[in-house]
């Protein structure tokens, strides 16, 4: 078989985006992304403290022997929060809270920092866009119907393999 590859060329440094709707006020969607004794519910296992602006705290996935460092960059309240984390490819990683006029809050996440190699680059990307593509619709059944779907941990568990 003949590898076909074609040389690509970015024009600007890559952001990755995923967003959603949630049918919960800003303030609610805000706080279940900055008090970790409601994050998690649909995200990571444990936290050393809240997002908090200068806070650094360190995030666990118990499941997968993982933990990241994160340093809380900005912070404003029910609208924006922006962190650093993964010291050995450090990235930055927003979050929007954007109010509806009927009470919802569509939220928007963003990571850019990307680095290394175009191989590189792209598979983080894809992966970052898969992990908050999940976070955002584990938060989403969680804060509107009560539901844990335990969607990371399910993601990819002990003994499966491709």
């Amino acid at each position: 078989m003949q590898n076909n590859t074609t040389q690509l060329t970015l024009a600007k440094a890559p952001t990755m985006k995923t967003q959603m709707l949630i049918r919960k006020s800003a303030r609610e969607v805000f706080e279940a992304f900055t008090d970790p004794l409601i994050t998690t519910k649909f995200w990571f296992t444990k936290s050393s403290g809240a997002l908090k602006p200068g806070a650094e705290v360190t995030w666990e996935w118990e499941m997968y022997k993982l933990s990241i460092k994160v340093k809380v960059k900005e912070i404003e309240q029910d609208k924006r929060i922006v962190i650093e984390w993964n010291a050995d490819r450090p990235t930055t990683v927003a979050w929007r809270f954007s109010p509806q006029d009927d009470d919802t809050t569509f939220v928007t996440i963003t990571e850019s920092g990307f680095a290394g190699s175009g191989d590189k680059v792209v598979t983080h990307m894809l992966d970052s866009m898969g992990g908050f593509s999940f976070l955002l619709a584990g938060a989403k059944a969680y804060l509107e119907h009560g539901i844990a779907l335990n969607m990371v941990a399910d993601h990819a568990p002990t003994g499966v393999s491709e």
